[in-house]
């Protein structure tokens, strides 16, 4: 396999004004209102990450921010989509406001490290639940279940079909990424082009640096919806990617409050809420069912 890989430097492509180039961005600003209210009093037993965190009122999460209805820097600093809002959830059940929340971008390559070394207290952000992960980090979840799937120019001008063309274009994806290791092990000819961000293979496509760019179909119909002029989807899943919350390893009680919490999420509302303010609102397509959780 050729392999080229890309850092997620902005200027390389002129991604100047690019949502996701600042990686100081949703620091500094007020969060959007979340869709559960803030719990005002909360108990916890004494030496559980959830009453270290609800004494200090704030939490640190990992989240994309360059990825459409999901997790994506918003003209006010403030990443918003579907992972921060379901974050949003979980802080609020800790009696955290959004306005607490501190922001960390995280790119698929740097989610386990960030996670061992402390540096967020967990990570939402597309992060598909497998047994490598399961060896570094805990999940909670899934709260989503995607599929990798394949994004063209639009009109399909290449007719790709569907996986099996994989082996024979110029094909992008994200270091670290599930979809990236997918094309390393089942196409290992290919002609893949690994860079650290979605938005920037979304750039190189339409400059016709490559011929398709391949991650899970939530992911890619978020930028069909933002630019079908440019973009298309070939509409055609050929995996199944569980989205889970990372935390730390080890962790058991703050994996089983999150798991609780996801589940009240699902029966209350809140989830498919959350959905519809975010990539629902992009993409148009309806809240589907929620997944059961793997409480591992």
């Amino acid at each position: 396999m050729r392999v080229r890989r890309l850092t997620a430097a902005c200027a390389a492509l002129g991604l100047v004004a690019l949502a996701g180039c600042s990686s100081e961005a949703g620091n500094d600003a007020t969060a959007p209102d979340a869709t559960v209210p803030v719990e005002e009093e909360v108990q916890f037993d004494e030496g559980t990450t959830m009453a270290e965190l609800a004494e200090a009122g704030a939490i640190t999460v990992g989240t994309k921010f360059d990825q459409p209805g999901f997790g994506l820097v918003s003209p006010d600093g403030v990443p918003e989509g579907f992972d921060v809002e379901i974050a949003k959830i979980i802080a609020a059940k800790l009696g955290i406001a959004p306005e607490d929340i501190e922001w960390v971008e995280t790119i698929s390559a740097n989610r386990e490290p960030f996670l061992q070394q402390g540096q967020v207290d967990m990570v939402a952000a597309t992060y598909t639940i497998n047994d490598d992960r399961k060896e570094l980090i805990d999940f909670a979840g899934p709260y989503y279940v995607a599929g990798q799937d394949i994004m063209v120019a639009a009109g399909n001008p290449l007719g790709v079909e569907g996986e099996e063309s994989l082996a024979d274009i110029r094909v992008c994806s994200v270091n670290g990424s599930t979809p990236a290791g997918y094309v390393q092990e089942n196409y290992p000819d290919a002609d893949l082009t690994l860079f650290d961000e979605y938005s920037l293979c979304a750039e190189a496509l339409k400059n016709d640096q490559v011929d398709a760019v391949t991650t899970d179909n939530v992911i890619l119909t978020s930028f069909v919806a933002q630019d079908p002029e440019a973009f298309e989807l070939v509409d055609n899943p050929f995996t199944e990617e569980p989205y889970g919350i990372g935390i730390p390893k080890g962790d058991d009680d703050f994996r089983t409050f999150i798991n609780d919490v996801l589940e009240e999420s699902f029966e209350d509302g809140s989830w498919a809420a959350a959905w519809d303010a975010t990539a629902g609102a992009i993409t148009g397509a309806p809240a589907p069912e929620p997944p059961a959780v793997d409480r591992y």
